[in-house]
Formats: structure tokens, C-alpha cells, sequence
């Protein structure tokens, strides 16, 4: 009799010591347009719950990833029962954003797009905006995105796009210019499998046109192409990044794989994958080291029209507009930020970074990698002029010098960090 006792009052003392660390009530504080009860249904920690300080902190980095938090922090304060009041403490973005992007070489090309963003649309973190864009033509896009419609897992994004550019295309090492336009519709599903990692899974009707304007000719080579094409895409990511600011630190991993289908021999169907890894370090008090590699490889035809392109605007800063084509890609872009002035709603920042890649020619080989015509190397300088209490509000300005064969210099405008 005397073993249940004590057994019970050790049971009693357990459950005591529980309730005083039990949640009461989790409240959100800070807000003006996001929804309270959209965020309480996102984080993770609830009221009922002990207690959890490693909990509470993942809530918060999830609550920094939002388009409409610029920052958050928890306090703990204890009632009268020994139960804990949890208070989430946000900083919100200004949401409703214009954005352009300019980008020139020293060929005297030059392109812009400009449209307008809000991220957080009824209040809820959902994207809808359109964008115009100049490229010797006109072209025009729409896209919504809302990654919690369906519970705090299941999302939707659906993007319409009308795009026309001058596109150079490869070939018996000359090259022609073409009007390309590429003009339909995607359908993505999202689903976050938890706090590190989520995936996309979706597919696209569209139609791809090429007209001949100007440069060599060859008979193998035609003129005039309009294809009707789908495509199925699978995303992948991993992402452990921690903000604070204009600062990361952390790893990320994106994977995106697609399968292309066509009706024209001309313009085959094809296989494309590309990984990108992205790593943040924080330096001292004002720096930040930031790394992308790119890997990516196509089925790989002897095509003129190969996926993979060597552009300003993508991927080599001051390398011109679209200048080459491959099968595969290999690229690294390395740069360190250092903040130069930093007060309540304003950041300077200096950039100093290489960008270097190499291609596969199209029906070429892993040697392709390796050959001096297709290594670009561009170390450049820049700035960023950043709003820290409106999302995405960094507008960059970097010159790329190449120091490879045959190389250009440009400089390139953009709104956002360039990776």
C-alpha cells in the first residue's frame, strides 16, 4: 500500500510540475495588416503546450520568412496560477511594392522590367502581381502565389506569362538573332513537409515561337518555328537560413527538375535538372559572406536552341545579355556584403564579388567544362541601398569586369539581392 502512495503522489508531483509549465495563451502583438489568426495558425507552439524556448525560436525564424515580417521576438510572462502568457512580437513589412529591374553591357544593349507586388494580399501572405518588361520588344506576365490557401501546409501558385526577346542562337560558330516569344500558363502545388523543408510539384501549357531576323543561315537551321509544349516541374527545398536584417547566415538547397514535351522534331523534348546551393556566413558586426553554386544539366542535343544561358541578369554580372547557350552549367557566384551605414530604416551596403561558370556545349562533352572558350570569369564591385521596413526593398547596382577571353564589362540594376 505504501509503494501506490508513494507512486501517486510522484505521479501528482509530475503532473504539477507540467501544469506550471503549461501555456496559457499565446498572443500576437505588432500587426496592422497581417492577420493575427493567420499567424497563430502557422507557428507551431500553441496554447495547452509546455513550454518550449527551441520551439518558440523556430516560430520565430518562420515568422522572419514571411514577405510581411521584417522581424520577430517572443517574451514569456508568468500569471498568478504558474502558467505562461507567450507573447509574439512582430515588426511588418510595407507589402505593396514596385520593382525594376535595368541591365545593360558594353554592347549597348539594354533591357527593363518593371511591375508591381503585393505580398500580402487579405492579409494572409499571398503574392499577386504583374510585371511589364522591355527587351528590344514587349512582353507582360502575371503571378499569384499563396502558399498557406489550404491549412499551414498546402499552397497554390499560378503564373501567365507573355514573354518576347531578341534571342541570339548558336550555331557552326556563328549566330543569328530571332524574335522569340514564349507565351502560357503554370499550375504549381505547394506543400511544406516541415519547417526546413518543402516541395512544389506542378505543370505548364505554352507555346514557343521563333522568327529569323537577322545573321548567318543554315538550311538544318530553321527560320520560322511556332511549338505547342508542356512541361512538368518537381522542386525541392531545403532551407536553414536565419535572418536578422539585411544579415543571413545558414544553408539552403533549392533542386528543381523538369521534363519538357513538344510536338516539333525541330525543338525536341528534353530533360533539365539544376541544384542550387546557397551558403550565408555572418562576419563580424557589419559583414556578410554569401556563396551560390549553381549545377545543371539538359538532355544533351545538338541544338541551337540548348535551355542553358550565359546572362547578365542570371547568373555573370557585366557578361552582356544572353551571349551563349549550353547543355549543362556549372557557376559560382561569391560576394561579401559589408554594411557601410545602418540606421532604423535605412541600410548602405557595399558588394565586392566574382562571378565564374562554365558551359557544355550542345552535343558536346564533360571536357566542354574545361575549355578556355567557355570559362567566364567577372569580379566586380557594387551597392545596395536598402529599406528595412519594406520587403524586398534593395536596390542593387554592380559592374562586372571580365578578365577571361574575349570578355565584355557592364553594369547591371536590379531590385533585391542578386542571389
Amino acid at each position: 500500500m505504501r509503494s501506490y502512495a508513494i507512486l501517486f503522489f510522484f505521479l501528482l508531483s509530475l503532473t504539477g510540475y507540467s501544469q506550471d509549465h503549461l501555456i496559457a495563451d499565446i498572443k500576437i502583438q505588432g500587426t496592422k495588416k497581417t492577420k493575427p489568426v493567420f499567424l497563430k495558425r502557422l507557428v507551431k507552439m500553441q496554447a495547452g503546450m509546455l513550454l518550449d524556448s527551441t520551439l518558440m525560436q523556430e516560430d520565430m525564424e518562420r515568422l522572419k520568412r514571411l514577405p510581411s515580417i521584417s522581424h520577430a521576438y517572443f517574451q514569456v510572462f508568468s500569471s498568478n496560477d504558474g502558467r505562461h502568457n507567450v507573447f509574439y512580437n512582430v515588426e511588418e513589412n510595407f507589402t505593396i511594392i514596385p520593382f525594376a529591374n535595368l541591365f545593360s553591357s558594353s554592347n549597348d544593349d539594354f533591357a527593363f522590367r518593371i511591375g508591381l507586388q503585393e505580398f500580402n494580399f487579405l492579409g494572409r501572405n499571398i503574392t499577386l502581381g504583374g510585371f511589364y518588361q522591355h527587351d528590344v520588344f514587349n512582353s507582360y506576365g502575371a503571378n499569384f502565389r499563396a502558399p498557406y490557401l489550404f491549412g499551414n501546409r498546402f499552397g497554390l501558385e499560378v503564373n501567365y506569362k507573355d514573354l518576347t526577346t531578341l534571342e541570339p542562337v548558336f550555331f557552326d560558330n556563328t549566330a543569328a538573332d530571332y524574335r522569340y516569344n514564349n507565351k502560357g500558363f503554370e499550375v504549381l502545388g505547394l506543400y511544406e513537409l516541415n519547417f526546413k523543408n518543402r516541395v512544389e510539384l506542378g505543370f505548364s501549357l505554352f507555346t514557343e515561337d521563333y522568327n529569323y531576323i537577322s545573321g548567318a543561315t543554315n538550311p538544318a537551321v530553321p527560320q520560322n518555328l511556332m511549338v505547342d509544349k508542356h512541361l512538368f516541374k518537381f522542386i525541392y527545398q531545403y532551407d536553414n537560413v536565419a535572418y536578422h536584417y539585411q544579415y543571413l547566415k545558414g544553408f539552403r538547397s533549392s533542386l528543381n527538375l523538369q521534363f519538357v514535351g513538344s510536338t516539333d522534331e525541330n525543338l525536341p523534348e528534353f530533360v533539365i535538372g539544376f541544384n542550387d546551393f546557397i551558403y550565408f556566413k555572418h562576419i563580424g558586426q557589419r559583414g556578410n559572406w554569401a556563396n551560390r553554386l549553381r549545377l545543371g544539366l539538359a538532355s544533351n542535343m545538338k541544338t541551337p536552341f540548348a535551355p542553358f544561358t550565359v546572362d547578365n541578369n542570371l547568373n555573370i554580372r557585366g557578361v552582356g545579355n544572353t551571349i551563349d547557350r549550353g547543355t549543362g552549367a556549372i557557376v559560382l557566384n561569391t560576394e561579401y556584403r559589408h554594411t557601410l551605414i545602418d540606421k532604423n530604416w535605412f541600410v548602405l551596403q557595399s558588394n565586392i564579388f566574382i562571378d565564374g561558370g562554365s558551359w557544355r556545349n550542345p552535343g558536346g562533352d564533360f571536357g566542354d567544362f574545361a575549355d578556355d572558350q567557355n570559362i567566364r570569369i567577372y569580379p566586380g564591385v557594387g551597392l545596395r541601398f536598402i529599406h528595412k521596413k519594406i520587403f524586398n526593398a534593395i536596390f542593387r547596382i554592380d559592374y562586372g569586369y571580365g578578365i577571361t577571353k574575349d570578355a565584355s564589362r557592364g553594369i547591371v540594376f536590379g531590385i533585391g539581392q542578386y542571389f
